[in-house]
């Protein structure tokens, strides 16, 4: 069949996006779903800095690949031997399918499905193959997504039902954002009622997370970005109090503030002095989580006699520590019932058409979370 799709041709376009459109709607040709696959009408799919980390080659990717990742839409078409969907289903998207058959997923890990990691590396689909082609050549898959689109076709792995009450908009962010965020505070950091966490980077993953340790009644819960006016949101949603990292003295006044230090720091800004400023900040016998993806080549320098003494944990988190057939239902269920209102992070409702914008919306800092509405 055929659909339109944002392809990425080429990594590293200059800024303004708006201008240089590193990203072009062509019409694509998408083969038909095959065993174990799904053919997902798209209803929304948000724009995440993993995007624009390979827009602008922080991540590299094998070129041409069609980019997107959170996602929510409707099963139009099943593939051979899936049983557990049905068209019309509603799905969410998730960007790490899972085999189910691995040691990881075994262990109830499925966020480290190593097939997955192999097809993500690959471009492909979790059975090895690509569906996608333009002018007769194939076309990458973003991480098993490639949610940009007006349909797709993902392996079953890759789909989570929801149920059908649940607006489509909303949903698309718990494929990623409410994944990652909610799970790197309540998985990873297995954050208690009355402790207090810091969460530190408030782009639309950390105010995720943000969310997700007041759902968790957190005791204090303390915003941490230097950007002014996120902070400013972060209390808007309910943060106790906001700290500038970049000021002198941030590390002393959050330590006095809360005692210590808090119980759990969660770093979801992607970079590396962020993940310091996260560690600093962790109370002896705390935990901090790194659930933000910096260039692979950044590094931590980290006092290790430090780590004994203070008997602390260090831990990072992929896909929020989520099993998403567990999570995404528990989260929806969160979400409906006011406990996570991800609504509050949608500053903005684009077209596919006005993609590039968005991009350059997010890169500039004046965006929270974009969807495109289908």
């Amino acid at each position: 069949m055929k659909t339109r799709v944002a392809l990425l041709r080429e990594m590293g376009a200059a800024r303004p996006y708006g201008e240089s459109k590193p990203l072009e709607i062509v019409e694509a040709e998408l083969a038909a779903p095959g065993p174990g696959e799904l053919l997902v009408k798209m209803a929304a799919a948000g724009l995440c800095h993993s995007d624009l980390s390979t827009i602008n080659a922080d991540r590299p990717r094998e070129m041409p690949v069609a980019l997107g990742h959170e996602a929510s839409g409707v099963v139009q078409e099943v593939g051979p031997g899936v049983t557990r969907f049905a068209p019309g289903d509603h799905v969410v998207l998730v960007f790490v399918p899972t085999c189910g058959q691995c040691l990881p997923c075994a262990e109830g890990r499925p966020a480290l499905c190593e097939p997955a990691a192999v097809a993500a590396v690959n471009g492909t689909l979790l059975t090895g193959d690509k569906k996608i082609s333009v002018d007769g050549q194939p076309v990458n898959h973003h991480i098993g997504v490639s949610a940009f689109s007006e349909h797709a076709v993902v392996h079953e792995g890759s789909a989570v039902k929801i149920d059908k009450d649940i607006p489509l908009d909303k949903a698309a962010l718990l494929g990623c954002a409410v994944l990652t965020g909610v799970g790197a505070v309540l998985n990873a950091g297995n954050l208690k009622a009355g402790q207090s966490c810091a969460v530190v980077g408030l782009g639309g993953v950390g105010l995720a997370g943000l969310l997700g340790a007041i759902a968790a009644g957190a005791g204090q819960v303390v915003a941490v970005d230097i950007a002014a006016d996120k902070r400013e949101f972060a209390l808007g949603l309910g943060a106790h109090m906001a700290i500038d990292p970049s000021e002198d003295g941030a590390v002393e006044k959050l330590k006095e503030a809360t005692g210590g230090g808090v119980d759990v720091a969660v770093e979801l800004a992607g970079v590396v002095p962020a993940l310091d400023f996260a560690c600093k900040i962790t109370r002896r016998g705390g935990i901090t989580v790194t659930a933000g993806l910096p260039h692979p080549s950044k590094v931590l320098e980290v006092p290790v006699a430090g780590l004994t003494v203070a008997d602390a944990t260090l831990r990072g988190s992929y896909v929020g520590s989520c099993v998403p057939k567990r999570d995404i239902p528990r989260f929806a269920r969160m979400m409906e019932q006011g406990q996570l209102p991800i609504e509050k992070l949608m500053t903005h409702k684009i077209r596919l058409d006005e993609i590039n914008e968005g991009f350059e919306r997010l890169a500039a800092g004046q965006a929270i979370r974009q969807v495109i509405e289908f």
